[in-house]
């Protein structure tokens, strides 16, 4: 029976060096990642901080024109005004959106835009100047005379 309690011993002293030897191996590891997550967090921070203040800035009002007319195939409807690059000299071509759909937009405005439409930048269109505020939208249907 001497021999069995030589063999136990043995395999508990084993047992017990396999068991020290895995918590080491496991706290070194532990403590070494812990240290880079403290690197990598200074610079997430700064980050998340520039994220926040680009999403301060202010954003700029659309300004829409919809003209509601057929000016016909192959012709076009125009817009004169003062104010975002518009002249009263020269028209700028609208977008056309559908057969009776014309658009003009500008996120440049910066006060009221008084304006004017043209068939083909050469008929002026009949009444008064249109009027539409920065960031409005304004339809219109113009008659051509």
């Amino acid at each position: 029976m001497a021999k069995a309690s030589k063999k136990t011993t043995a395999v508990k002293k084993v047992a017990a060096k396999k068991t020290v030897t895995k918590k080491a191996a496991v706290k070194a590891p532990v403590k070494k990642a812990a240290a880079k997550k403290v690197a990598v967090k200074t610079p997430a921070k700064k980050a998340a901080k520039k994220a926040v203040a680009k999403k301060a800035a202010p954003r700029k009002a659309m300004t829409t024109v919809i003209a509601e007319i057929d000016a016909g195939f192959g012709n076009g409807v125009f817009l004169r005004g003062s104010g975002a690059g518009l002249s009263w000299d020269k028209g700028t071509l609208m977008e056309n959106v559908s057969p009776t759909e014309w658009v003009w937009r500008s996120e440049a405005l910066t006060a009221p835009l008084e304006f004017k439409l043209l068939l083909n930048d050469d008929s002026w269109s009949a009444g008064p100047n249109g009027e539409v505020a920065p960031g409005g939208t304004i339809v219109v249907s113009p008659r051509f005379e």
